[in-house]
């Protein structure tokens, strides 16, 4: 298997798993690979970061550090949903009920569902996705 790093011509980043450079030319070719933001099918590889290895044995990553990058886009997923989601508590399942029988209007929501609550989602046919949203560190000190 082999990992490509992907971006979409919006600028949405992700990546790719492929059996070998072969499988990813293929796909692309067929129109197969699409973005899982925007489903944009126009997309290309990033620069990857690569490691070298030295007479020590030991590997060196060149490029962006990977946990600063994904801290990055935690915070940048955390920010999307902040801005473009309405925060309805634990109320959540009420509302997306609500929703999917139109006595309220569509809209984002976000919020807190129990087991119980989720199952009866789905038994209704109502899709959500879970997202932990994780608690970022304090940068500012």
């Amino acid at each position: 298997m082999i990992v490509f790093d992907l971006e979409c011509k919006d600028g949405h980043a992700f990546e790719g798993w492929f059996s070998d450079s072969a499988d990813f030319e293929s796909q692309m070719k067929r129109g197969l690979i699409c973005c899982p933001v925007c489903n944009e099918t126009s997309v290309s590889r990033k620069l990857s970061p690569v490691a070298i290895r030295t007479n020590s044995g030991s590997s060196q990553p060149v490029g962006p550090n990977p946990a600063k990058q994904f801290q990055h886009f935690l915070q940048k997923m955390a920010d999307f949903v902040d801005k473009n989601f309405e925060d309805v508590g634990c109320n959540f399942a009420t509302e997306a009920l609500k929703m999917h029988y139109g006595a309220t209007e569509q809209r984002n929501i976000r919020g807190t569902s129990t087991d119980t609550e989720e199952k009866m989602l789905k038994e209704e046919g109502i899709g959500f996705l879970k997202v932990p949203v994780p608690v970022m560190p304090d940068t500012d000190s």
